[in-house]
C-alpha cells in the first residue's frame, strides 16, 4: 500500500490531478470491455452453442464468480469453480475435470482486454501515436502473454511489460495503472472463471449432442 501510495502521489505531482481523471477513465474503459465481452461474448456463446439460458448460466455459476472476485486467483478458485459447473450447471465431471483446468492455465480473455486497453492508455499518456501494425502487434501479444498468464494475483502487471516492449513503449508506464489495477484484477479474474465454465458447458452439450445421435443410430440399425 505504501510502495502504491508513493506511485500514486508521484504521478498526481508530475502530471496533476488530470492524471487521476485519466486513470479513472482507463479504470472505466476496462470494466465496460470486460462486462460485455462476458455479456454478449459468453451469453452468445451459451445460448448459440450450448443452447441454454445465458440467465440460468450466471446464476448458476454465481458462486464459484464472487470467490474468483474475492480471490483474483483463477488457479485458488478452481476446485470451487469446478464444483459449481458440476452442481449447478451439470456439467459431467470427466469434461469439467479436463476443460476447466486447461482453462485456468490458458484462456485469459480478461487479462488479454486489460493488456490491450492498458497499452494505449499507457501510449496515450507518452503521446505515442501507434501505427495500425503496432496494433496488431498489440493484439497478438496481450492475446500470446494472457495464454502463458499464471493463474495468481497481479500477474498480469508481469506480462504487460512483454507488451509494451513489443511496441517500445516504456514499461515505466506500468506505474500509472499498478494503483487501480487490484480491482480490476479482481474483476479479470472472475471474466476467466466464467469463461472456463462457458468452455465447460458448451464441450458438454456437444458431446451430449454426439452421444444422443449415435444412440439414436444405434437403435435405428
Amino acid at each position: 500500500p505504501y510502495g502504491t501510495f508513493g506511485l500514486i502521489a508521484s504521478a498526481v505531482g508530475s502530471q496533476g490531478f488530470g492524471a487521476i481523471k485519466a486513470m479513472g477513465l482507463y479504470m472505466s474503459i476496462v470494466l465496460l470491455a470486460l462486462l460485455v465481452h462476458t455479456i454478449f461474448v459468453y451469453g452468445s456463446a451459451v445460448a448459440l452453442l450450448a443452447k441454454k439460458n445465458p440467465w440460468w448460466f450466471f446464476k448458476g455459476f454465481a458462486p464459484a464468480m464472487s470467490v474468483a472476485f474475492s480471490t483474483s486467483s483463477s488457479s485458488a478458485t478452481l476446485p470451487l469453480s469446478m464444483a459449481t459447473a458440476q452442481k449447478n450447471l451439470k456439467i459431467p465431471k470427466s469434461i469439467s475435470s479436463f476443460v476447466q483446468p486447461l482453462g485456468a492455465t490458458i484462456n485469459m480473455d480478461g487479462t488479454a482486454i486489460m493488456q490491450g486497453v492498458a497499452t494505449i492508455f499507457i501510449a496515450q499518456v507518452f503521446s505515442v501515436e501507434l501505427t495500425f501494425t503496432q496494433l496488431i502487434t498489440v493484439v497478438l501479444t496481450a492475446v500470446l502473454a494472457s495464454v502463458g498468464t499464471a493463474g495468481v494475483p497481479g500477474v498480469g502487471l508481469i506480462m504487460l511489460a512483454m507488451v509494451l516492449n513489443s511496441v517500445n513503449l516504456p514499461v515505466e508506464g506500468i506505474a500509472l495503472i499498478i494503483g487501480i489495477d487490484r480491482l480490476l484484477d479482481m474483476t479479470r479474474t472472475a471474466v476467466n472463471s466464467t469463461g472456463d465454465a462457458a468452455c465447460a458447458l458448451i464441450v458438454a452439450e456437444s458431446e451430449a449432442k454426439n452421444e444422443k445421435a449415435e444412440k439414436d443410430l444405434k437403435t435405428a440399425g
